[in-house]
C-alpha cells in the first residue's frame, strides 16, 4: 500500500503543533496572571501576592521551556514537508514570522531572566516591569502568529507573480478580514484556559488543607476574572462566526453540516454527517435556530455545501464534532461559574467539597477546547493552505516520499511523548510543593521578615499581623 506524503505531512504537522499549542495556551495567560500578581504585590505590599507569584513563575518557566523546545521544529517542517508552500508564500509570511522573533522572542529572552532570577537583584518596580514585558512578549507572539494564520485563512493585500505571493499592502496583510476576531478569540481562549488551571490548582490546595490563604486568594480572584472572560469569549466566538459566514462560507457549512442553501434553517445540535450521500443521519435539529444564531436573523440565508464543488469542500465530520466539543466545554465553563456565584453568595465557595472537586476536573478542559477550536479552524480550511488560492496537495515538494515522512513522524512522536510527560511531571511536582515552597527558594524579599511557611499561618488571609 502506497504511503501518501501529503496526508502524512498533515498528520505530522498536526502532531507537532497539537502538542506545541498546549504550552502557549498556558503560558500566554499565565504570563499576564503573573504580571497582575506582581502589580498587586508592588501596589499593596501584601506578601501573599509575592508568594503566589513566585509559585507560578517557577511553573511558568518549565512550561515556557517546553513550549520553546516543541516549537523549534515547526519552521523546519516548512522547508522539509511544505517547501512549495514556503516558496510561494515566503515574501508574505516570512516577514511576519521574523517580526515575531524580533518583537516577541527578544522581549521574552531579555526579561525572562530578570523575572526568574532577579528578585533580589532589582527593585520591586523593576521586577514588576519585567513581568509586564514578558507578558507583552507572549502577546506579541500571539499577534504575529495569528496574523500569519489569518492571512492564510482570508488572504488580502497581495499580488501573484509566477505563482508566488508578493506583498502589496502590509496593513491589509497583517490586518486581514478575520484577524481581529481570531486574535481576540485566541488570546481570550488562552486566558480562560490558564484561569481554569489556576482554579484547579487552588481547589487542590484547599482540598489538601495546605496553603489555605493562597488557595483562597487564587480561587476567588481567578473566578472573578473568569466571570468576565468566559462570557466575553462566547461573544467573541459569535462575532468570529459572523466573519466566517462572510469570508469562508464553505467552512461554516461544514461546521454546521449544512448541505442545502436556504433561509430560516434549523440548528443541528447532533448528527452523523454522511458525505457520500450529502445528508445527515440521526440529526437533532432546533427549528429556525440556525439562521438566528448564525446570521442574527430568522430570515438569514446559509449557503449549503452542495453549492460548492466537491473538490473544494472541507471534510465535514471533523470540524462538525470539534466545534461542538469546543462550544460544549464553553457552556460547561459558564455553568461552573454560575455555581461559583451561587456558592459565593452562600459563603461556601472555599468549603464545598463537590465544587472543589469539580474545579479540579475542569483544569484540563480548556486545553481540549483549544485543540478542538484549532482543529475546527484548520480542517475547515481544507483543501487549501492559502484559502481559495493554494491547495494543500500542491504545497508539498514532488520529491517527498511517504516513507521519509513516516520515519520523521515516528521520531517526532517518540520525542514529544518524552518531552511533554516529563514537563508535566516537573510542573506537577511544583504544584504539590505549594506556594510557600516556591517562595522559599527566593527567600524573603524584605530582610528580617519570615518567609512563606511562617507567614501562611500568622493570619487567616496570609498576612503578618
Amino acid at each position: 500500500m502506497a504511503l501518501d506524503p501529503v496526508l502524512l505531512s498533515r498528520l505530522q504537522f498536526a502532531w507537532v503543533i497539537g502538542w506545541h499549542i498546549l504550552m502557549p495556551a498556558f503560558t500566554v495567560g499565565l504570563a499576564s496572571y503573573i504580571a497582575i500578581l506582581e502589580g498587586l504585590h508592588f501596589a499593596t505590599g501584601r506578601e501573599i501576592y509575592f508568594r503566589i507569584s513566585s509559585y507560578w513563575i517557577k511553573i511558568f518557566s518549565v512550561a515556557f521551556g517546553v513550549g520553546v523546545v516543541s516549537g523549534i521544529i515547526m519552521p523546519f517542517q516548512f522547508g522539509t514537508n511544505w517547501s512549495r508552500y514556503a516558496d510561494a508564500t515566503a515574501d508574505v509570511l516570512g516577514p511576519l514570522f521574523a517580526y515575531e522573533g524580533i518583537t516577541a522572542f527578544f522581549l521574552e529572552a531579555a526579561f525572562l531572566g530578570v523575572l526568574l532570577f532577579g528578585r533580589k537583584l532589582v527593585p520591586p518596580w523593576a521586577h514588576f516591569i519585567a513581568a509586564v514585558l514578558v507578558a507583552l512578549g507572549t502577546l506579541f507572539s500571539s499577534f504575529w502568529i495569528v496574523a500569519a494564520n489569518s492571512w492564510m485563512q482570508t488572504p488580502t493585500g497581495y499580488g501573484i507573480v509566477d505563482g508566488r505571493f508578493f506583498p502589496e499592502s502590509w496593513i491589509d496583510i497583517i490586518f486581514s478580514p478575520s484577524f481581529p476576531y481570531r486574535l481576540a478569540h485566541t488570546v481570550v481562549g488562552f486566558y480562560v484556559t490558564t484561569g481554569f488551571v489556576v482554579v484547579g490548582v487552588a481547589a487542590y490546595l484547599l482540598r489538601k488543607g495546605k496553603y489555605h490563604a493562597e488557595g483562597r486568594v487564587m480561587l476567588s480572584m481567578t473566578l472573578w476574572l473568569l466571570s468576565v472572560l468566559v462570557p466575553l469569549q462566547i461573544f467573541l466566538g459569535d462575532q468570529h462566526g459572523l466573519n466566517t459566514l462572510e469570508y469562508q462560507p464553505a467552512k461554516l457549512a461544514a461546521i454546521e453540516a449544512h448541505w442545502d442553501t436556504g433561509t430560516r434553517v434549523p440548528l443541528t445540535l447532533f448528527a452523523i454527517p454522511d458525505e457520500t450521500n450529502e445528508t445527515n443521519r440521526f440529526a437533532i435539529d432546533l427549528p429556525l435556530a440556525g439562521s438566528l444564531i448564525l446570521t442574527h436573523s430568522l430570515d438569514g440565508e446559509i449557503k449549503g455545501l452542495k453549492d460548492f464543488p466537491a473538490q473544494d469542500r472541507p471534510p465535514v465530520a471533523i470540524p462538525f464534532f470539534a466545534f461542538r466539543i469546543m462550544v460544549g466545554i464553553g457552556l460547561l465553563m459558564l455553568a461552573v461559574l454560575a455555581v461559583s456565584w451561587w456558592l459565593r453568595c452562600r459563603r461556601e465557595l472555599f468549603d464545598n467539597v463537590w465544587f472543589l472537586r469539580l474545579s479540579q476536573a475542569m483544569a484540563p478542559l480548556g486545553f481540549i477546547a483549544v485543540l478542538a477550536g484549532w482543529t475546527t479552524t484548520e480542517v475547515g480550511r481544507q483543501p487549501w493552505t492559502v484559502y481559495g488560492l493554494l491547495r494543500t496537495a500542491d504545497s508539498t515538494p514532488p520529491s517527498l516520499t511517504g516513507g521519509d515522512v513516516l520515519a520523521s513522524l515516528v521520531g517526532y512522536m517518540a520525542v514529544y511523548l518524552i518531552i511533554f510527560p516529563a514537563g508535566v511531571f516537573v510542573m506537577a511536582r511544583l504544584v504539590r510543593k505549594g506556594p510557600a515552597a516556591a517562595a522559599d527558594t527566593d527567600a524573603a524579599i524584605e530582610s528580617g521578615r519570615p518567609s512563606g511557611p511562617v507567614l501562611a499561618h500568622l493570619h487567616p488571609e496570609g498576612e503578618a499581623p
